[in-house]
């Protein structure tokens, strides 16, 4: 059974950990299936670098705990090796609480935890750290400990004695060093497509692994989990579509690449052809496209250049004005404003497709309760749904009241109505899983081919 890689707290290198024994595996011809707990997109990217397969994420909250473990049992038997990533410290979930941590995942899959600790300030007190974490919650399993920020050979010893001292294995010892960092920005680390030497860094990471830790004792711990019987997808309602596939259009470039797997997967299931499209290369729509998805991203970072990109700007609202269904999140959100300020405060023409412009305010993060106000493009009123809030601008919008999306409530976060809305548009900051709301692209299918297919002006 493979390990879920955890930490006491962000920041202690369960990331890196991940990476090296990836990289290593990769070296050595052997395939990896990564995981990463809960909603992030960045570590993904680059565990799939590392690993050169498509990494999965394991979101209890976003999908419900059947879905997840149905995903983990599918995509962790297909390869020789398998490892799960966790997110924030082993016990942060939702709120105060454990829910969707990585203890959740690892009790829901029985998985042994290997906790990353950053020691390059402690001695004998790791000890009290670690019997604090391992004893916290008798159903897991701490199956050792990695060090990382060792400062020498003898600060090595003096926690390795610590920890001797409440029977705990050492699985490796990371040494200190500013070439092991990874380089980051404002929400996490920066996307793979961004890393320089990207050859020399997967090396890298394979010899830290290979030079530094107990593989003898860690390589057990990536066994895949025995295959299952393959289940079919969930038909949507009505069975598949028999008609032949239609053209949707996906923003995928530097500005807009936070999605999961399951989304392109899922469109395609329910007869979509997903075609990229770059709005940061001012490309048209792809003609005879039906629908727009605009995910995630850093447009901020990317919104001279897009504001700049008129053929694109001017697409999006020929499609709008078409009536084409366009869903937007997030990053995709942005787009669609009046304006998007930059990072030095620059304000920049987006697509003037909604009340809004964009600036740079205080941090939104955490999970979301959302409770649609009407009937929508993919929602139906009196549904609830789980999304996740991160990003760092904000909106000052004109009557944004008069045509909320939904309600989102979420703990620490006033409840407030948001995003905007209507038979054709669903846009929203909110990162939804399609996962756990596979309602979403059925819906959105449907409207594609209610539809003409956009003709370029």
């Amino acid at each position: 059974m493979p390990c879920l890689i955890a930490a006491p707290a962000s920041g202690s290198g369960k990331t890196l950990v991940s990476l090296a024994l990836a990289a290593l595996a990769r070296r050595r011809g052997l395939s990896l299936q990564t995981f990463k707990v809960g909603p992030d997109y960045l570590d993904p990217q680059l565990l799939s670098l590392a690993s050169g397969r498509a990494c999965r994420n394991l979101d209890a909250l976003l999908c419900g705990e059947d879905w997840l473990r149905q995903s983990f049992q599918r995509h962790g038997s297909q390869g020789d090796l398998c490892l799960v990533e966790g997110v924030m410290g082993l016990f942060d979930g939702k709120g105060p609480s454990a829910e969707g941590s990585s203890a959740h995942v690892a009790a829901l899959l029985q998985l042994p935890v290997v906790l990353v600790v950053e020691a390059s300030r402690q001695a004998g007190s790791l000890a009290a750290l670690v019997r604090g974490f391992r004893d916290h919650d008798p159903q897991l399993s701490i199956a050792g400990v990695v060090l990382n920020g060792v400062g020498s050979a003898r600060h090595e010893a003096l926690l390795r004695e610590a920890l001797a001292s409440i029977a705990m294995p050492v699985l490796g010892a990371l040494p200190r060093h500013t070439s092991l960092e990874l380089p980051s920005r404002h929400l996490g680390l920066l996307p793979a497509h961004e890393l320089e030497d990207v050859q020399t860094r997967l090396e890298a990471w394979a010899e830290l692994a290979q030079e530094h830790l107990d593989l003898e004792q860690l390589w057990p711990l990536l066994s895949a989990p025995p295959p299952a019987e393959p289940a079919p997808p969930p038909a949507p309602p009505g069975g598949w579509p028999s008609e032949a596939p239609i053209k949707v259009a996906l923003a995928s470039d530097a500005a807009f690449h936070f999605r999961y797997p399951e989304a392109i997967e899922l469109l395609e299931q329910n007869g979509l052809t997903v075609e990229a499209w770059s709005p940061l290369a001012d490309e048209p729509l792809p003609s005879d496209c039906r629908g727009v998805i605009l995910p995630g991203g850093y447009p901020e970072l990317h919104a001279g250049s897009l504001s700049a990109s008129q053929r694109s700007l001017s697409a999006l609202r020929q499609a709008r004005a078409m009536g084409l269904p366009i869903y937007a999140e997030c990053g995709g959100l942005l787009l669609l404003g009046r304006g998007l300020e930059d990072q030095q405060g620059v304000l920049h023409p987006m697509a003037d497709l909604l009340p809004f412009q964009a600036r740079r305010g205080s941090l939104s993060l955490g999970y979301r309760q959302a409770s649609p106000l009407g009937d929508g493009l993919v929602l139906r009123q009196g549904e609830t749904l789980w999304g996740h809030e991160f990003h760092r601008w904000q909106l000052d919008a004109e009557n944004a009241e008069d045509s909320s999306l939904w309600q989102l409530e979420g703990w620490g976060s006033p409840a407030r109505r948001e995003g905007w809305g209507d038979g054709q548009l669903h846009a929203s900051w909110l990162h939804l899983h399609w996962g756990g709301c596979p309602a979403i692209p059925q819906r959105f299918a449907a409207a594609a081919r209610q539809v003409s297919p956009l003709v370029p002006d």
